[in-house]
């Protein structure tokens, strides 16, 4: 008597919950991840921009390669750089950020001026694609280039036990794999 009724319960729960297999699906999948990556450090202590005098004390060209392949230019949808400027020296600095094509032409820039210590961290987020600046910037730019100014003395000397300037950047965007 059992063996009938959970014969017909097993075929009854087989057929019953059993649908049709829809493989079209994939062509409906979007993946979308997100992609971070630290893009700048630049350090300087406050020895080294004293010896520069007043002025600029640091200029550097870096080489970014980041959208240089097509598949990543080509499947990047937004994103954001986020830059944390750090001074514990006795001085007020300047930092300027260039994004520069392969000419050398200026496509867009970032300036921060940060008090002398104490000052606060300074952070700063740029956006990039819909809602920011244009991500056409970030696919033509082949180098960056950081200049930072003294903004004050040559002489003075801060209390901390080690005085720099600290840049940081790093960015995270959005790709479309599919």
């Amino acid at each position: 008597m059992k063996k009938p009724s959970l014969l017909f319960l097993l075929l009854f729960l087989m057929y019953s919950c059993a649908e049709e297999t829809d493989f079209d699906q994939f062509d409906d999948l979007s993946i979308e991840p997100t992609v971070a990556s630290s893009i700048l450090y630049v350090e300087s202590d406050e020895d080294t921009i004293n010896l520069a005098g007043t002025g600029g004390f640091y200029d550097e060209t870096f080489t970014f390669e980041a959208f240089n392949e097509a598949f990543v230019s080509e499947r990047v949808l937004d994103g954001t750089i986020t830059y944390e400027v750090e001074n514990t020296t006795s001085k007020p600095l300047g930092i300027v950020i260039e994004f520069l094509d392969a000419d050398g032409n200026i496509l867009d820039s970032e300036s921060f001026v940060i008090a002398e210590d104490p000052a606060p961290l300074l952070e700063r987020q740029v956006a990039y694609g819909e809602g920011g600046k244009s991500m056409d910037i970030l696919r033509n730019t082949t180098n960056i280039r950081v200049s930072g100014e003294n903004l004050g003395d040559a002489t003075s000397q801060s209390s901390q036990s080690e005085p720099r300037i600290i840049l940081r950047s790093s960015a995270a965007f959005r790709l479309r794999l599919r």
